[in-house]
C-alpha cells in the first residue's frame, strides 16, 4: 500500500504537476485517489505509468495526465453538480467526486457499469 502511495505522488510531481496543472484541488484530487482500484489485476503493476491502460471491453482508462487535465479545464467548484458521460473505468468521476458535491455518471457497458458500482 506505501508503495502505491510513492508511486501515485510520483505520478503527480512528474507527470501532472510538471506539465503545467496548477488547481491545488485538483492536484490534492489526483494525490487522493488510488488509480490502481479502477484497472484490472493485470496491469496494475502500470497504474501510475504515463499511459492509458485497458480495461476491458474495448475501452480504456485515461492517462493520468489527461484525467487531471480535464478536471482543472471544468473549474469545478465544491457545489457543482456533474455529469459524466461514459463511465469506463470509474476512475475520472472518483477525481471529480473530490471536487464536486455530487457526480452523476453514465456507462452503457454494462460490466464497465457493475465493476464501478462494486467499487465505489
Amino acid at each position: 500500500m506505501a508503495d502505491t502511495a510513492v508511486a501515485r505522488e510520483a505520478m503527480v510531481d512528474r507527470q501532472i504537476e510538471a506539465r503545467g496543472i496548477r488547481d491545488p484541488r485538483v492536484l490534492a484530487a489526483m494525490r487522493q485517489v488510488p488509480r490502481e482500484r479502477f484497472i484490472p489485476p493485470d496491469v496494475a503493476p502500470l497504474a501510475y505509468a504515463d499511459q492509458p491502460l485497458p480495461i476491458g471491453y474495448g475501452q480504456t482508462i485515461s492517462q493520468p495526465y489527461i484525467v487531471a487535465y480535464m478536471s482543472e479545464a471544468l473549474r469545478v467548484t465544491e457545489n457543482a453538480t456533474v455529469l459524466e458521460i461514459g463511465t469506463g473505468s470509474g476512475y475520472q468521476a472518483a477525481v471529480l467526486g473530490e471536487l464536486a458535491r455530487e457526480v452523476y455518471t453514465i456507462e452503457i457497458v454494462p460490466e464497465l457499469a457493475e465493476h464501478c458500482r462494486l467499487i465505489a
